[in-house]
């Protein structure tokens, strides 16, 4: 196992923190067993995935033989399987936004066009839920099913049509070949020649065969591709007889190339982090687990396990004494009601109240597991951060302002974002005016009390 450089460390870090929260346990086994039961929109529905497309008006308008290829895509769509594989963007690893993915491209139709199945994410100030819609594009009908994107053509260097093992489970098992796991094996050294440009992530090992795909499947006659590496960073890849490569730089005067994909361009984040030892099998997208390590069995246990501790000690008035949840609130173990309610009389009236009950108010509004929340929150899990609220503090618990309280309300009011773009009710200076009206609430709030 080669060592990590700072960099490479972070990112990676960053990456196991996406594995982590991106897509939780729970939307994965309720999406499969959705599909697995033939309710494709069902499955949709649980990996938060929107649906904005009518086969009844694509069959009206391509034909029911058209119609029956798009409805067996669907059907065999994981699309807990295309959330994990979707372009993210640093620091957070939050779905790129304002992006359309091409994920299946179909013969041209009467008016001579392609038509695409599509995946889009909304603009970055709507991305809360980190939702994905699928519709269907058509350069004649650019607009269809795109409402008010920003973007809604497929983006050259972000598709996924070749790259159908990133979401169809017909193809899932060609992950490990499509990865070059034959030759970067979890636990083992990177391929020969594996850095380039100083980014030891560019997966140059499989650049001549993914190149090769995209030249065959483009029907083009050039025998080279651009690589995009970042910004203003790309590379000409030239193919040569015998799956070799020749990488030179661009200059001014380079004439456009076909764009290898994003896909196709860096190593598989999830071979990384198994190569560093930052992540287990069963952390993994059982999908992606079976095709990385073919013949692994399954132990069982969680890949995201639930880190919170709702009980605890508090050390208080020389002694350790116990807070846990009865009758649905955090209340103190070791202390009568008849102490307790002197306590808080003591310290409504400005006395210092008990550790016991400092510990509590503190973990109301700024808990141990925070971090943990907010995570779930960003990458749109509002169920697993409540379900995490709860346990930790009850059911019945009242929130009093605070870290805790503050990340719950920003929360809502980018999801009331995000319904307003899906209903295109998009005004200008939306989330300035928004961000200023809970500016305004939370400086009443603070007046009146």
């Amino acid at each position: 196992m080669h060592p990590l450089t700072a960099s490479e460390n972070l990112r990676l870090l960053s990456w196991s923190h996406v594995r982590e929260f991106a897509v939780p346990p729970s939307m994965i086994e309720v999406a499969t067993a959705r599909r697995v039961a033939g309710d494709w929109a069902g499955a949709c529905a649980a990996a938060r995935v929107d649906v904005d497309l009518d086969l009844r008006a694509v069959r009206r308008d391509h034909g029911g033989e058209f119609a029956a290829r798009v409805r067996a895509d669907l059907r065999h769509l994981a699309p807990d399987l295309l959330r994990w594989h979707y372009p993210r963007i640093d620091p957070n690893g939050l779905l790129r936004p304002g992006l359309t993915v091409s994920l299946a491209r179909y013969e041209p139709t009467a008016e001579g066009d392609a038509v695409h199945l599509v995946a889009r994410t909304p603009p970055a100030w709507a991305a809360a839920g980190q939702r994905i819609s699928l519709a269907l594009w058509e350069p004649s009908k650019p607009g269809t099913g795109a409402g008010d994107h920003p973007h809604p053509r497929p983006d050259r260097r972000f598709r996924l049509d070749l790259h159908r093992h990133l979401w169809d489970v017909r193809r899932s098992g060609e992950l490990g070949e499509r990865s070059g796991v034959e030759q970067w094996p979890a636990g083992g050294d990177p391929p020969e020649g594996q850095r380039i440009s100083g980014l030891s992530a560019c997966a140059v090992h499989r650049w001549a065969a993914e190149a090769a795909l995209l030249l065959r499947s483009d029907e083009s006659a050039d025998q080279t591709v651009t690589v995009l590496l970042g910004f203003r960073r790309r590379l000409l890849v030239n193919l040569l007889p015998g799956n070799g490569i020749t990488v030179t730089r661009p200059n001014t005067r380079t004439r456009a190339y076909p764009i290898l994909p994003d896909a196709a361009t860096w190593v598989l984040p999830d071979l990384e982090l198994l190569n560093a030892g930052l992540i287990t099998a069963d952390r993994l997208h059982p999908l992606v687990a079976a095709a990385l390590l073919p013949g692994r069995r399954p132990s069982g246990v969680s890949r995201n396990p639930d880190r919170s501790v709702r009980s605890r000690l508090v050390e208080c008035r020389g002694a350790m004494h116990r807070i846990d949840v009865v009758n649905g609130v955090l209340a103190p173990l070791d202390h009568d009601p008849d102490e307790i309610r002197r306590e808080e009389l003591l310290a409504a009236l400005g006395g210092t109240a008990l550790p016991c009950l400092q510990a509590i108010a503190e973990t109301h509004r700024r808990p141990d597991t925070l971090d943990d929340i907010r995570a779930r929150l960003d990458h749109g899990d509002t169920a697993g951060a409540l379900a995490a609220v709860e346990h930790l503090l009850g059911p019945s618990a009242l929130l009093p302002s605070g870290a805790l309280r503050d990340h719950l309300e920003r929360a809502a009011r980018r999801q009331v974002l995000h319904g307003w773009y899906r209903a295109e009710l998009v005004v200008q200076g939306l989330t300035e005016s928004t961000e200023h009206i809970s500016r305004r609430d939370r400086s009443r709030r603070m007046a009146s009390r």
